[in-house]
């Protein structure tokens, strides 16, 4: 298990209106505050918006991953049927593996709130030693998903290389590889 003194977390958001100034970002601040609540580690947030455009969505997650040092970036928004949403394409063109699971899982998660939740297409990927997972725009749908899904991810991050973070054992439960 790699040492890192500074583990980075980016938090990627996606939408057209907040990259404009038009509208507040909910979303990325609402990632921030739970993984804040799950995880012990210390980490650093690195928080960047884009627009709803894949070239600068994947040239984005790769300076996040390959160039800020990134172990997880978690992006919201882009995810739904539209033809402006194409996060999920542009996760898939930077990553070495997809992992289905995590976005099938999520759906599961949303049906049980909203019928359309079948509409969407979140996913998530590893590029090198880092996971990205792509998460709904929605804060309240980020309050359903990420809790579900986190101790996966943190696992994933330690089988894929990175670092091992510490969770809070009263909110969530890790099962940690063993090596």
């Amino acid at each position: 298990m790699p040492i890192n003194p500074e583990i980075k977390i980016g938090i990627l958001t996606v939408s057209d209106r907040v990259h404009q100034g038009k509208y507040e970002d909910l979303s990325g601040p609402a990632i921030i505050d739970l993984v804040r609540t799950y995880l012990e580690s210390p980490w650093t947030p690195l928080c960047k918006v884009t627009p709803d455009a894949q070239g600068q969505i994947r040239d984005t997650l790769i300076e996040m991953i390959d160039l800020e040092g990134c172990c997880f970036v978690i992006t919201t928004g882009g995810t739904g049927p539209t033809k402006r949403d194409v996060t999920p394409e542009a996760t898939q063109a930077v990553c070495d593996k997809i992992l289905p699971g995590f976005g099938e899982q999520m759906r599961n998660v949303s049906l049980k709130h909203v019928p359309t939740a079948i509409l969407s297409r979140q996913t998530a990927g590893i590029r090198g030693t880092s996971l990205i997972l792509n998460l709904p725009g929605n804060p309240r749908a980020i309050k359903e998903c990420l809790p579900v899904i986190l101790g996966a991810a943190v696992a994933c991050i330690e089988l894929i290389g990175g670092p091992s973070l510490k969770c809070n054992p009263e909110v969530i439960t890790v099962n940690h590889p063993k090596h």
